[in-house]
């Protein structure tokens, strides 16, 4: 879900309210894993194009969003291939595109703000047993925030690493991108430690 960013519009799905859409894509995505099988993944992948179509959003848009899993989802569909065989593999790596390609259509489709709004509501009943709605909420918005991030110090990586004619070492590529991954961490929590988010 923290792939997409707002595209407006007046469909079926931006005007559905944000409760049921996270409760439907809930109840698609244990469907989805709990039914493993290509029939499955194919009929998730059939209801994202139908959303795609509906919301107006369009196949590109959401294709666009996706693209930045391919580096992880190809090395992991080779492995897999190779641990529990390929159409296994197909099924399990096709259900984790699925539910992304889901839940991007969620947030294509949705302001951040409301769903920010509806996780406060969700999370508040649990504030008795020392959970922070607030603190849940900004989390949340902080992960949003940092996705496209870290997608564009990949692409960075990658394009360096092709630049030294290292395009096959996957060290040259994951150890870069870990220490920039961090660096920009360190400069979030300083950040908001100077405006004052502790641990507290």
């Amino acid at each position: 879900m923290i792939l997409g960013s707002y595209v407006p519009g007046t469909s079926v799905l931006h005007r559905a309210p944000v409760w049921l859409k996270l409760l439907v894509l809930c109840a698609l995505m244990v469907g989805l894993f709990w039914f493993r099988s290509p029939v499955t993944v194919l009929c998730g992948a059939a209801l994202v194009l139908v959303g795609c179509s509906v919301s107006g959003v369009g196949v590109l848009e959401v294709g666009t969003r996706l693209r930045p899993m391919l580096w992880f989802l190809v090395p992991l569909t080779v492995l897999q291939g190779v641990w529990v065989g390929p159409v296994r593999a197909v099924v399990l790596v096709g259900s984790l595109l699925v539910a992304v390609g889901l839940a991007t259509l969620v947030t294509l489709t949705t302001r951040e703000q409301d769903l920010l709004d509806a996780v406060v509501a969700a999370t508040r009943p649990l504030r008795p047993i020392g959970v922070d709605p607030e603190r849940v909420a900004l989390v949340l918005a902080l992960t949003v925030r940092s996705i496209p991030v870290v997608a564009a110090l990949a692409t960075q990586v990658q394009q360096a690493r092709k630049a030294r004619g290292a395009e096959r070492s996957a060290r040259a590529f994951a150890v870069p991108l870990l220490v920039r991954t961090v660096r920009h961490a360190d400069r979030l929590g300083e950040a908001l430690q100077a405006r004052g988010v502790d641990d507290g």
